[in-house]
């Protein structure tokens, strides 16, 4: 029975969301900084770092949709509960396992790459399934907002788990820094079990004034009578706006994974800095997400709620990409290096600004099968960054740095330019069912003749 006081329980449970993505981030990374330590001892080559680091995006990629159904059939409570704890036992793994249980290379080797491919395919239920949480606890009107903050939370991760990782390693050695950092999987099960539940109306703590502004504009009536005749995800897979949304996720994602796994090497070899100050500057692109991707999904609500969504998303979106392209071209351009850093950083948070309005979208279109249809959308930006990644050296090497980013600025346009094409105010089901009916009344039309 809820209360009638006024409560705010939808805000614990983003905050526990956003706590799952900082975590998710820290487990995922640490291994990075750890390996200057682990490869000599372990008796491992870059080449085969590379292949443990390799195992976990593809435990990742491939989990995405699997883990968004999940997350759909079973609830969030479990489903992230269950993947915290396997973050955890997986984390301690990496530390126990190799070189001590397994003493060998080629056992170290085989042993990272399996428990590496397990955290990637347990942490790719974060954002699928705190997308199905957001889209049951939010009310439309902070669904932008709700999943900025939770992305937010990655950038608290990208920014401070290398230099804290670095300094728990020197201190006390790189098995200890996976030991320590397991915990933060079992404290986060631990909160979320205790604290969440899969539906508002089931938890003890929400008054009836949240309740009702939770459901506000989810028109659940409609929602559940397209679910009952439509209940298959796959729509999901023939809808025409997830899949526009799917295509500009892509191109955006492809530049992204640029600045995240090549603007080190920029900084330092293009550009000239030290490796210190490259590491330092390395850094400041999140450090600008921190602050601009929930404004921005708050700015996104706003305009959702004066404009209607269908405009709201696609001003935020469009709006961000193309600051973003301009930005990477001024910053591209620029002879002043300081001046670059600034406007190249400035472009990531604007690229990373768009991740409010994307995550409320594909919430927006899904009807009841949210968690999935993350999971789709988390799959083709994984898959541009896959690709992102394997071809800007080429790129680079063939045509050098400016004609990159200017590559990258035309991708970052032509991916605000789908947006125009998106429409948010209608679910799949929906879309199913409207053409269902279009065709039965087609057919009674002809019969009639």
């Amino acid at each position: 029975m809820t209360s009638t006081r006024q409560t705010s329980v939808r805000w614990g449970i983003l905050a526990l969301l956003a706590g799952f993505s900082l975590v998710s981030y820290v487990l995922r990374t640490n291994i990075s900084v750890a390996a200057k330590f682990m490869m000599p001892e372990l008796g491992l080559s870059e080449v085969q770092m590379g292949w443990v680091f390799s195992s976990f995006m593809l435990g990742y990629a491939i989990f995405q949709i699997p883990a968004g159904l999940l997350g759909d059939r079973k609830g969030p409570r479990l489903v992230l509960a269950l993947a915290a704890l396997l973050w955890s036992a997986t984390t301690l793994l990496t530390g126990l396992i190799p070189g001590l249980i397994l003493t060998s290379s080629i056992g170290a080797l085989v042993s990272l790459m399996m428990v590496r491919f397990t955290l990637g395919a347990a942490e790719a239920a974060t954002y699928p399934v705190a997308s199905r949480a957001v889209a049951t606890w939010m009310p439309v009107a902070e669904r932008a907002f709700a999943n900025s903050i939770v992305i937010a939370g990655s950038t608290v991760g990208l920014v401070f788990t290398p230099p804290l990782i670095a300094w728990l390693m020197v201190t006390r050695g790189w098995r200890e820094t996976f030991y320590v950092t397991s915990v933060l999987g079992l404290m986060m099960a631990f909160l979320w079990w205790r604290y969440a539940t899969d539906q508002p109306e089931k938890h003890t703590k929400v008054g009836q004034a949240e309740l009702k502004l939770i459901n506000t504009g989810k028109n659940a009536g409609k929602t559940e009578g397209a679910q009952a005749r439509y209940a298959s995800w796959w729509g999901l897979l023939r809808n025409r706006n997830l899949g526009l949304i799917c295509l500009s996720y892509f191109l955006d994602s492809f530049v992204l994974f640029i600045f995240i796994f090549w603007f080190y090497l920029y900084l330092v070899n293009e550009r000239g800095f030290s490796l210190l100050k490259g590491g330092v500057f390395n850094s400041l692109p999140y450090v600008f997400g921190m602050v601009m991707i929930p404004a921005s999904g708050r700015l996104c609500d706003y305009l959702s709620v004066r404009l209607g969504r269908n405009q709201g998303r696609r001003l935020l979106a469009t709006g961000c990409l193309t600051f973003s392209a301009v930005l990477l071209m001024v910053g591209a351009k620029a002879a002043e290096p300081y001046l670059a850093i600034v406007c190249l950083s400035l472009s990531v948070g604007f690229l990373m600004s768009t991740e409010g309005p994307f995550w409320a979208s594909s919430i927006d279109v899904a009807g009841p099968h949210a968690g999935t249809a993350g999971g789709i959308m988390n799959t083709a930006g994984n898959a541009g960054g896959v690709v992102s990644t394997a071809i800007a050296p080429i790129l680079v090497q063939q045509f050098g740095w400016f004609a990159t980013f200017a590559f990258c600025s035309a991708l970052a346009v032509l991916a605000g330019l789908i947006w125009l094409f998106i429409r948010v105010d209608q679910t799949a089901d929906e879309n199913v069912a409207d053409r269902v009916e279009g065709l039965n009344a087609s057919a009674s039309s002809e019969t009639g003749r």
